[in-house]
């Protein structure tokens, strides 16, 4: 008889490339959209964009993580007030909506101990503790808080071709940045990068940008 007879508990399929296609590709489709097509035909490929991202999602991660659901559902109700009203300032302050939403969110986990970014990534960060789970939480809460006051200072400051260029190439850079500047707190909290970790899966957390 085997040693070990017990069936293995299937990880949940996950794919850190792909998670990442998927949250910023809708939004560089609208960088180029905007910039061929202009605001309002560039707002509707977008929101076309993001509804296939659901769909491939779905098909190829077999799940939809809260993130994209919520940026997705935004996307389609400020996107549609973009274009009904004529007014490109609607599908500007959809990421502040979206940043504070998830801001106070890990906030309140954090205050009452839960860590929910845990629940929100539906991705497993092999052997990091509950603590590290919190501090993670936290440093995304505060984070996700300075960006809804940058989308707000940018959206009130520049045109709306310098925000999207700022949005699309600032926000993204700074995103991947602040996760890899968390990888060593991570690290000193149990994440294993053993023979199947990846480091890109490490610093997949990033505010949504659709």
């Amino acid at each position: 008889m085997p040693a070990d007879s017990t069936p293995k508990q299937a990880k949940p399929n996950h794919n850190g490339t792909i998670a990442m296609l998927l949250d910023f590709g809708p939004l560089f489709i609208f960088f180029v959209a905007f910039k061929v097509l202009g605001v309002f035909a560039g707002t509707a490929v977008f929101m076309a964009a993001i509804a296939i991202a659901v769909v491939v999602s779905i098909a190829v991660l077999k799940r939809v993580s809260p993130m994209l659901w919520l940026s997705a559902v935004l996307v389609l109700f400020f996107g549609g007030l973009t274009i009904y009203f004529h007014d490109p300032s609607f599908i500007q302050r959809k990421p502040t909506y979206i940043y504070v939403f998830f801001s106070v969110m890990l906030f309140g986990g954090w205050i009452m101990g839960k860590p929910l970014l845990k629940y929100l990534l539906q991705a497993a960060y092999d052997g990091l503790t509950h603590e590290g789970w919190l501090i993670l939480s936290r440093n995304w809460a505060l984070f996700f808080a300075a960006m809804a006051v940058l989308n707000e200072v940018t959206r009130a400051t520049l045109t709306f071709e310098t925000w999207l260029t700022v949005k699309v190439w600032g926000v993204t850079a700074l995103s991947f940045l602040f996760a890899m500047a968390n990888l060593p707190m991570l690290l000193r909290h149990g994440l294993s990068l053993g023979e199947e970790g990846k480091v890109e899966d490490a610093a997949e957390v990033s505010p949504p940008q659709g």
